[in-house]
């Protein structure tokens, strides 16, 4: 793997929105800086997702100074959000985790995020991402936290593995809807370079200065079979997955990364695998 590269590197400011394409990323503790510290809940606390609602995938949020977010969706005005303060929290559930959160003080940014989707829900921010939730302990080590992705700090993908996946889809029922771009896993690190599925065997690795664990192979949902440019439905890859890449009971693509120390990381950074 001597010629491996980080080919992108993908920020998510509130979870399940659009994401950032940035030339360089900062590794915290908990993830890139920036990355999903900010999500939606509905009126029991539960976060919202693409799962529930796919038309997300419409809508964009960019960093701004200071980790506020500019939210913006076609047809609808941008807002900029600030970081709220940190003065009241709200019990919010994200899967099985139960985590305090800080909503946004503005109404109108609860308002607009409500109008986007049709429903009611609030913006809310993680204030502090070294105490608020672990990750899983059957896979952590103590004292690991994550912001509010869906259980793991970075989640790494391979240019080799959605090429030999798309193969996969271009010989199923269902070749009509492939290929499938990579915003439709949602990584944070996308690596050139390998081969098809090598990532299943790491263990620990580099990119530039920073290395991670590998934590565990990623289990995929129904947000894989959402266009990320439309927020149409299908088949793939679920269906493909199903057929060749069922591992443990998990439909599986990607890897998800823990970091071993803080950094930069920078589009064309070697990958190295270190065991």
């Amino acid at each position: 793997m001597g010629n491996a590269l980080l080919q992108s590197i993908h920020v998510h400011p509130v979870k399940a929105f659009r994401g950032l394409a940035p030339r360089e990323a900062e590794v915290e503790p908990w993830g890139l800086a920036g990355d999903r510290r900010w999500m939606l809940i509905d009126d029991g606390g539960k976060v919202v997702t693409q799962r529930q609602q796919p038309r997300l995938a419409t809508a964009a949020a960019e960093l701004l100074p200071g980790g506020g977010v500019r939210l913006s969706a076609p047809g609808r005005q941008p807002l900029a959000v600030p970081v709220p303060r940190p003065v009241d929290t709200v019990p919010v559930e994200i899967f099985r985790d139960k985590v305090e959160a800080v909503p946004a003080q503005d109404e109108a940014a609860h308002a607009w995020c409500s109008a986007l989707l049709g429903t009611r829900v609030r913006l809310v921010h993680m204030d502090d991402p070294a105490t608020r939730r672990p990750v899983d302990p059957e896979y952590a080590l103590p004292g690991e936290t994550v912001s509010f992705a869906d259980g793991y700090p970075l989640l790494l993908t391979t240019a080799a593995s959605l090429d030999a996946l798309n193969s996969l889809i271009a010989r199923g029922e269902h070749a009509h809807e492939g290929p499938l771009p990579m915003n439709r896993f949602r990584p944070n690190v996308v690596v050139a370079g390998t081969e098809a599925w090598a990532e299943d065997d790491w263990s620990r690795i580099a990119i530039g200065e920073v290395s991670f664990r590998v934590a565990k192979p990623c289990g995929r949902c129904v947000v894989t079979t959402t266009d990320q440019e439309t927020a149409g439905r299908g088949r793939e890859p679920l269906h493909s997955l199903g057929r060749h890449r069922r591992i443990g009971g998990k439909l599986v693509f990607g890897q998800n990364l823990v970091p071993l120390g803080r950094g930069t990381i920078r589009v064309g950074d070697p990958v190295r695998v270190l065991d």
